[in-house]
């Protein structure tokens, strides 16, 4: 199979989205020299992207920046470098289900040289380690540790009106109804699609439990006529009452509506981890300005995900040991740390010293320790099923016309093609 046809079955479109491809490529002796493809793009993922891009910078190496709009972007420019025969030498990646598909296909270079040499397996959770290995061998080098069930309220807001941090579904409604007779947003949103999912997937688990929640997004379509699936459609369309209009959220980013919690301009937020980095960047303070606690009906589990590089291989003979060694900077103690530090994740590390973690991470950390890992939807379920599935939630999210009994035949249809 031809690197072109390698790329068609990932299902990536070649046709790129970006906001700057390199002026000239990278010379094929150039050594040192990476392009690196990402869509860390927000002020604290840029900060937090910088935490490896300066410790490769100082060991005397050249960074070629390939920023991206979102992780599709991503996608269809790997996808084009590709089939073209130029792929890049680094590409972010999520350490998911899908992502095995990339080194059975020999798309990408295996680290497992590295990994034994520096003894990842014996640093790195075990959940971490099946992840990024493929056949007995690891493939991906990875970041830090998010997880997506997190509700963020609005500290000033919510002592203003005397409000107590939610605990149960029901007092999230109860404040979400206080905040907007207020005349605030309740329910802060950007404009991606896929922030609506993570609301849902909250509701979901709530709603079906760990082992109904863990059918649905493995792609069984029985569990979507169950009537909790039902009375979870009810519960989202509820919450969207209380969110902006859908055209007023347009060009609006997650990251536009954490700094709306944080300057208590809105009230909550559904929203990863990768929240926190945002709010404490743009300068907002932990239990000042804003407070974090795990979605209620989710607090037994944590919805995981492993960020990671993937190391494409390439017709440059000096890219492997380039590749070889950012691999070692992402996994550096120190780096993993710092840079967790300022995305507001969890170093994927167990050796690295975790008291300087606030109360979230430390949270955060204690369920990991507990093996209360849950695979978020993004993680399990396959890219274009996952996509179509995200696509159906903020149709019915986004207009109140669509019944339930609908977008349930939706969803189902939806993980009936595989």
């Amino acid at each position: 199979m031809t690197f072109s046809n390698k790329a068609k079955h990932l299902g990536l479109v070649l046709a790129p989205l970006v906001f700057g491809l390199p002026s000239s490529p990278v010379s094929a002796d150039e050594r040192g020299a990476i392009d690196v493809v990402h869509y860390w793009v927000s002020k604290s993922e840029a900060r937090a992207l910088d935490v490896f891009r300066d410790a490769w910078s100082r060991a005397g190496n050249r960074w070629i920046d390939l920023p991206m709009e979102n992780k599709v972007a991503v996608q269809r420019t790997v996808s084009d470098r590709v089939a073209s025969g130029y792929a890049p030498a680094v590409m972010q990646w999520n350490a998911n289900e899908g992502s095995r598909e990339l080194p059975e296909m020999g798309i990408v270079l295996d680290l497992e040289e590295v990994a034994a040499a520096d003894r990842w397996r014996e640093v790195l959770p075990a959940t971490v380690v099946d992840r990024i290995s493929f056949k007995g061998k690891i493939y991906f080098a990875p970041t830090n540790i998010h997880a997506e069930n997190w509700l963020w309220t609005s500290k000033a807001l919510f002592d203003r009106l005397g409000l107590p941090a939610p605990r149960t579904w029901e007092e999230i409604i109860g404040a979400a109804d206080r905040i907007k007779q207020e005349g605030h947003v309740a329910l802060a949103l950007g404009g991606g699609r896929w922030e609506i999912s993570l609301i849902f997937n909250n509701i979901m688990y709530q709603q079906l439990g760990s082992q109904g929640y863990a059918r649905v997004i493995r792609g069984d379509a029985s569990m979507i006529r169950d009537p909790r699936m039902a009375e979870a459609l009810s519960m989202l369309r509820r919450l969207s009452s209380y969110a902006e209009p859908a055209q007023r959220r347009v060009g609006k980013t997650w990251a536009d509506a954490a700094a709306a919690v944080g300057s208590g301009d809105a009230g909550m937020q559904f929203m990863g981890d990768w929240a926190k980095g945002e709010l404490m960047t743009r300068g907002y303070v932990l239990d000042k300005d804003f407070q974090c606690s795990l979605v209620p009906g989710t607090e037994i589990a944590y919805f995981m995900v492993v960020d990671a590089f993937a190391f494409p291989i390439t017709n440059r003979e000096a890219s492997i040991k380039a590749q070889r060694d950012f691999a070692r900077v992402v996994m550096d103690p120190v780096n993993q740390v710092a840079f967790s530090g300022l995305k507001g994740s969890l170093p994927v590390r167990t050796d690295v010293d975790p008291s300087n973690l606030d109360r979230c991470g430390r949270l955060g950390l204690e369920m990991i320790a507990r093996n209360s890992d849950v695979s978020a939807q993004s993680m399990a379920m396959p890219a274009q099923m996952s996509e179509a599935f995200i696509a159906v939630l903020a149709n019915f999210f986004d207009d109140d016309r669509i019944p339930v009994e609908s977008a349930q035949e939706q969803l189902y249809a939806v993980l009936s093609k595989k």
